[in-house]
C-alpha cells in the first residue's frame, strides 16, 4: 500500500500542529548520524524551525541514506507521520520499507472499533502517545468481523460467511484463509441452484463418544465454531503458518498461507494459547498440558512435555516465551463471577489475578514466579507476549495488559461489559487502558503489535 494512503489513514491531519515535536523527533538522532557539534546542530535546528507552510519548500536535503537511518530509529505512527514530509521524506520511507531495513520492535496498541466512527474504520490506540489513530480497513466492515487472532502484525478475522482472512490494519493487505469447509468438521449445504446457504457442524472428535451434528446459517458458524488463531512465520516456506483451535472442544487444526485446507491435529482437545519456537508448536490447554508438535516433516509427531493441575475454576492458562528465552505458563484467574445471573441481571466475570509458572530446564517441571521484575505482559486473543519494560519505557514493569478473550464475549453476548484493564502484579490492583465508552463491545477490542511489512505470499490474496 502507498505512503499517502497508510498517511490518511493514520489522522495526518494534525501533522501540522506536533512539527515541532516530529522535528524534535529528527534532531534527537542527528548528532550521531552527522557527526554534528551542539553550536552546529543548534544553528541547523535554527535554520529548519519555522512554520511548516514556510519551510516545504526549502527544507535541507538530507542524504537518503541518513534519513532512512533517522527514519529506523522511529516507532509507528512518527515514522508513517515523519514520511508524510515532502517528497524526498517519502522516497526515504519507501526505500526503507521496500529494503526491509525497518527492524525497530513496536510497543503493542489497543485495536478497538467504535459507534461514532464508520462500519469500515478501526482505532489504535498508542500507549507511546497516550490516543488513538483512526484507521481504514479493507471489506468486509471490521464492525461486522469476529477477530480471533493477532500475531506479527497480523490480525485474524471471520467475517459474516464464517470464512476467515488475515488482514494487516496498517498496510490494509489481506489474505483469504483455507475456506472453512475445509475443517475436519465443517460440511457445506447448498440450496437448489447450488449456492451454498448453510453449514453441517460435526461434533465428532475422532474417538468413541459424541458424533452429533447441528446445522447453522453462514453467519452463525462462527459463534461455535473458531475460538482463537496464531500466526507463525514459516521458516521453510518464507510464509507463515496459521494455527486455528476451534470446536468442537477445542481442538487444533492449522494451515501454511497458500494451503487449499486445513490439517486437523487429533486427538487432544480443550486447548488455550499456543507459540512457535524453535520449529515446534507447543500447545497447552485448559487442563494445564503442555504438549509440542513437529509440523515440519510429512508426518505430524506429537509429545506430551509437562502437566500441571488447575487450581481454580474458570481459569485460562497462556503460553510465552520469555526474553530471557524461557516458556512461562500463566493462568488468569476469576475469582468476581456470575455466568447464571438472576432474572434482569448481567452475565459478567472479572480477572483477579495472574498465576505464573516458569518451565524449568529440559523441560523437567514447573517453578511458580511471583515477580517479573522489570518485564511486562500482554495477553488475551493475541499471541501472548512478555516484553522488557526497559525497551518499551511507555510501559509499565510487573504489569499485565490484558484484553477480554472468554469466547462468551469474543463471539456472543456483543452488548456486554469487557473484562480489561491494566493489572500490577504486585497487589492485583487494575485500572483501564482505554476508556470503555470508547470502545465498542464488539468486535471485541484486541491487542496488535503494528508492523508495516508486506505479507510474503505468492498467492491468497483476496
Amino acid at each position: 500500500m502507498e505512503l499517502w494512503s497508510v498517511a490518511l489513514i493514520m489522522s495526518l491531519g494534525s501533522l501540522a500542529i506536533h512539527w515541532t515535536y516530529l522535528c524534535s523527533l529528527v534532531f534527537r538522532v542527528l548528532p550521531k548520524l552527522l557527526g554534528f557539534t551542539p553550536s552546529s546542530l543548534k544553528k541547523f535546528c535554527k535554520d529548519v524551525h519555522q512554520p511548516l507552510t514556510k519551510t516545504m519548500g526549502t527544507w535541507p536535503e538530507l542524504p537518503q541514506d541518513i534519513l532512512m537511518g533517522i527514519f529506523a530509529t522511529l516507532e509507528m505512527p512518527d515514522l508513517i507521520r515523519a514520511g508524510a514530509v515532502c517528497l524526498s521524506w517519502h522516497s526515504a520511507f519507501t526505500s526503507l520499507r521496500s529494503l526491509g531495513q525497518y527492524k525497530l520492535s513496536q510497543t503493542p496498541c489497543l485495536l478497538y472499533t467504535s459507534e461514532s466512527a464508520s462500519d469500515s474504520s478501526a482505532y489504535l490506540y498508542s500507549f507511546n502517545e497516550k490516543r488513538s489513530y483512526k484507521l481504514t480497513l479493507p471489506e468486509p466492515p471490521i464492525r461486522t468481523r469476529c477477530l480471533i487472532g493477532s500475531s506479527h502484525g497480523l490480525l485474524v478475522t471471520v467475517d459474516e460467511r464464517s470464512e476467515m482472512h488475515l488482514v494487516n490494519p496498517i498496510t490494509c493487505e489481506q489474505i483469504a484463509l483455507p475456506s472453512v469447509i475445509t475443517i475436519e468438521h465443517v460440511k457445506p449445504i447448498f440450496d437448489e441452484y447450488g449456492v451454498l446457504h448453510k453449514y453441517e457442524f460435526s461434533w465428532h472428535t475422532g474417538m468413541c463418544g459424541c458424533n452429533s451434528s447441528w446445522i447453522f446459517a453462514l453467519d452463525k458458524l462462527r459463534e461455535k465454531l473458531q475460538y482463537k488463531a496464531f500466526v507463525f512465520p514459516d521458516a521453510s516456506t518464507g510464509s507463515y503458518i496459521v494455527v486455528l483451535i476451534h470446536n468442537p472442544l477445542r481442538r487444533l487444526s492449522f494451515a501454511r498461507v497458500g494451503d487449499d485446507k486445513w490439517t486437523w491435529l487429533p486427538p487432544h482437545d480443550l486447548y488455550c494459547d499456543c507459540i512457535y519456537k524453535d520449529g515446534l508448536l507447543y500447545a497447552v490447554s485448559k487442563t494445564g498440558d503442555l504438549r509440542t508438535f513437529d509440523l515440519s516433516g510429512p508426518v505430524i509427531t506429537m509429545r506430551t512435555i509437562i502437566s500441571t493441575p488447575r487450581k481454580y475454576e474458570h481459569e485460562y492458562v497462556y503460553i510465552v516465551q520469555a526474553p530471557w528465552g524461557d516458556l512461562l505458563l500463566i493462568w488468569r484467574v476469576f475469582e468476581d463471577y456470575d455466568i447464571e445471573p438472576d432474572p434482569g441481571a448481567s452475565v459478567f466475570w472479572n480477572t483477579t489475578g495472574f498465576r505464573i509458572y516458569q518451565v524449568e530446564a529440559a523441560e523437567s517441571g514447573l517453578k511458580e514466579i511471583n515477580c517479573l521484575r522489570d518485564h511486562v505482559l500482554f495477553l488475551g486473543h493475541n499471541q501472548s507476549l512478555c516484553l522488557s519494560a526497559e525497551e518499551y519505557p511507555s510501559l509499565r514493569a510487573n504489569h499485565a495488559y490484558f484484553t477480554d478473550d472468554n469466547a462468551l464475549w469474543t463471539l456472543g453476548f456483543k452488548n456486554k461489559q469487557r473484562d480489561m484493564g491494566i493489572l500490577n502484579l504486585d497487589d492485583n490492583s487494575k485500572e483501564e487502558h482505554v476508556s470503555p465508552q470508547l470502545c465498542d463491545n464488539f468486535p471485541a477490542p484486541i491487542w496488535i503489535t503494528p508492523d508495516l511489512r508486506n505479507m510474503n505470499v505468492a498467492s491468497g490474496a483476496a
